[in-house]
């Protein structure tokens, strides 16, 4: 395995938009545990393909205090059930180091992946869960947590980062 480097905001390439996963084969099972071991590394609970550079739907995650329940999200794709079901989470992100906000996302969402083996699951997750896969599903379409907050907030944000 190889930690990754994780490509901080406003790195041009946290924009670009992933690709779906057509090959689940030996290459996908060394690039998810590259990504958990950069995950770990950087003491994160998620993490997203775009942010190292492979430009793939492939999603880690753990969200376990042992941090030994590792889950790869493959093709991950979700709709909004309620959109008037609301849940705000105070956010990180390992490509704003240093920065956490308040985000307000949909609380209610059917979500449909495959896992490593190309079999597609199913769920209508709850809580952190919810919270983390949009967040890291943003990350595949270009979009970051900073997209969320003001032009002014973005801006600072953008200047302490880029020091």
């Amino acid at each position: 395995m190889a930690k990754l480097k994780v490509l901080t905001f406003p790195d041009p390439r946290l924009r670009k938009v992933a690709v779906p996963v057509t090959k689940f084969d030996k290459s996908l099972e060394i690039i998810t545990a590259d990504m958990l071991e950069t995950m770990y590394a950087e003491d994160g609970i998620g993490l997203a393909a775009t942010q190292v550079n492979i430009h793939e739907r492939i999603i880690v995650m753990d969200l376990s205090e042992e941090r030994n329940d590792p889950k790869i999200f493959i093709n991950p794709e979700f709709k909004i059930l309620d959109d008037k079901s609301l849940l705000s989470f105070t956010e990180g992100c390992l490509s704003v180091p240093g920065i956490t906000e308040e985000i307000t996302r949909p609380d209610n969402i059917y979500l449909t992946w495959h896992d490593i083996n190309g079999k597609q699951h199913e769920e209508e997750p709850s809580g952190l869960l919810t919270v983390c896969i949009q967040h890291e599903i943003d990350h595949l379409e270009g979009k970051l947590m900073v997209d969320y907050l003001s032009p002014l907030k973005r801006d600072r944000i953008r200047k302490k980062v880029s020091k």
